[in-house]
């Protein structure tokens, strides 16, 4: 009887706090680019300008890790994508042209549109930066994508996730979406994967289940990189990534960048999907000091 009791009450809250997070996004309003500013901050100063963007769940924030000692001789942009992070979260599709729409008004009144900016993006972030790249190719000298998440087609990914841990299942099966409105029921302390601080995590906590399920669908899965990268292909791009990487094949990133003319591939043994935040002196050193071969040669492949 306890059991019961403990059972339906527990279920009770589910549907209450699932409910509550369903009603809340139907009824946020919809999205208007005229009065909806992404949430963004500036750092530093500096001759060599950067722009940020975060992944799936993700948030300005995510980058902050060593940061203080980057932004005394750079300027940089972080900004929290259109549903996560304190940014707005209309309710809309979270589409790649909205996602772009949001960040060219901000890039454009922060003037971080000169032609020497280096867009740096992690996991979804490497795709919403090779798409700016790609619309607005006079922008930025350079784009550097941290563990681009390539896939085949949809079945692959599930298969990847399939593989990883529980939360990764869950999250990206075919009931994520329903178990995204209880998010701040699992997304506990108990559930935190090891690869992420305590600070990223609860910036994770941010999002809804809209802008999670839609980013991921629209986004990630229905992007073709390989379109974008052949239209910027003469453009120098960093491909930085994690050999035990379980989300984003190595393999993948590695082919989708000998499309690029121009490309440079950094890899490491220990790096995982959290590469930044893992190795993070690594990635910013390999950011801050990245140069090409004169020569423009087809692909460079260093590991680390």
């Amino acid at each position: 009887m306890t059991l019961l009791i403990v059972f339906l009450t527990l279920t009770v809250s589910i549907v209450i706090i699932g409910s509550n997070e369903y009603f809340k996004v139907i009824n946020a309003p919809k999205y208007n680019p005229e009065i909806m500013q992404l949430n963004y901050e500036i750092m530093g100063s500096g001759e060599k300008t950067f722009v940020f963007i975060h992944g799936l769940t993700g948030s300005k924030n995510y980058w902050k890790k060593e940061l203080e000692t980057i932004s005394k001789k750079h300027q940089i942009l972080l900004v929290d994508l259109l549903g996560f992070g304190d940014s707005p979260k209309p309710n809309c599709n979270y589409s790649l042209n909205i996602q772009l729409e949001a960040l060219e008004r901000i890039i454009n009144k922060e003037s971080f549109n000169n032609g020497k900016v280096i867009i740096v993006g992690h996991s979804m972030g490497a795709i919403i930066s090779m798409a700016l790249l790609e619309k607005n190719p006079y922008w930025f000298k350079t784009g550097v994508f941290i563990s681009t998440p390539v896939y085949k087609n949809a079945d692959e990914f599930k298969k990847i996730m399939s593989k990883n841990s529980f939360v990764d299942r869950i999250s990206t099966g075919k009931f994520s979406k329903y178990l995204c409105m209880i998010h701040p029921v699992f997304m506990s302390s108990v559930f935190k994967p090891d690869n992420l601080t305590n600070e990223v995590y609860e910036d994770a906590k941010k999002h809804n289940w809209q802008s999670y399920y839609y980013s991921l669908t629209e986004v990630v899965l229905k992007t073709d990189l390989n379109s974008l990268a052949n239209t910027i292909k003469e453009k120098e791009v960093l491909f930085i990534h994690g050999k035990q990487d379980k989300i984003a094949p190595l393999k993948n990133a590695l082919q989708l960048s000998k499309v690029f003319t121009k490309a440079k591939f950094i890899s490491s043994k220990e790096g995982d999907h959290q590469f930044f935040l893992k190795e993070t002196n690594f990635v910013w050193q390999t950011i801050k000091n990245h140069s090409f071969s004169e020569k423009n040669q087809k692909l460079t492949f260093n590991e680390n």
